[in-house]
């Protein structure tokens, strides 16, 4: 196998994020499971660089040149786990795009029972990059709790809140109506923890009934209808990842 200091190229485990094969934490565990070769031979080491024109396989198959980066916006309905299978057996959001797309994975999951939007992107290397807490991005969402709240009980959430021991950060949130006996709240978090918008409402004595992100950084849900896709045009998409994300993932 070619020295890795003379091989011009990127990274292995970039370039199978790149690929849309895994993220690169995944990638670099499919390289210690031994199932990742460059030219036939097993490599020991996700640093390893490698260009396009090499043969690379996991578990024999062949990974194809990387695509080009592209990210859709995706009206998740109720009723379907972000995962590409179920142990249990749910059904899935991959199974309900099949044959719509090519193959892609989430920026971030939604529960079960959490509708609006998901980003899907063909990169693990921007799908890696987008869920990080230090890009910074926020989260919106429309909550509908079953109690009552005030306003001055969210106000006190924006300097964030310990909650059995997990510290959570700064929440914006807004009290819109009161409808019967329920709440609609608008909410925004910067970190995504998961179940943390139910955890917040819950520590304010509110149960949630109906959860549904509107918004992903500068990504909106809009007016696109539920169980519905559509393609962040490229020119749009650099423009709103700005210059130095677009370097990382190689946009």
């Amino acid at each position: 196998m070619a020295d890795l200091k003379n091989v011009e190229g990127e990274r292995i485990a970039k370039f199978l994020a790149r690929a849309g094969v895994a993220s690169r934490r995944d990638a670099e565990k499919l390289i210690e499971q031994g199932i990742v070769t460059v030219d036939g031979e097993v490599l020991t080491t996700p640093a390893f660089k490698v260009t396009p024109d090499m043969d690379i396989r996991i578990d024999g198959t062949r990974v194809g040149k990387p695509e080009a980066t592209r990210l859709w916006r995706y009206h998740k309905p109720d009723g379907l786990v972000t995962t590409h299978k179920d142990p249990q057996g749910r059904p899935t959001v991959f199974e309900s795009l099949q044959g719509r797309l090519p193959r892609v994975i989430s920026v971030g999951r939604l529960d079960l029972t959490t509708e609006g939007l998901l980003l899907l992107t063909n990169s693990g290397a921007l799908a890696r990059r987008l869920e990080l807490p230090s890009t910074g991005w926020t989260r919106r969402y429309r909550v509908r709790a079953y109690g009552r709240v005030t306003q001055a009980a969210l106000d006190a959430l924006k300097d964030g809140v310990d909650i059995e021991g997990v510290q959570y950060g700064p929440v914006r949130a807004s009290l819109d109506q009161t409808q019967g006996g329920n709440v609609w709240i608008t909410l925004s978090i910067n970190e995504g923890k998961n179940r943390e918008v139910r955890n917040l409402m819950r520590h304010l004595g509110l149960q949630v009934n109906r959860l549904i992100r509107t918004a992903y950084g500068p990504f909106q849900l809009g007016k696109l209808p539920k169980g519905e896709i559509e393609e962040v045009p490229g020119k749009q998409l650099k423009e709103q990842l700005g210059r130095k994300i677009c370097e990382e993932v190689g946009l």
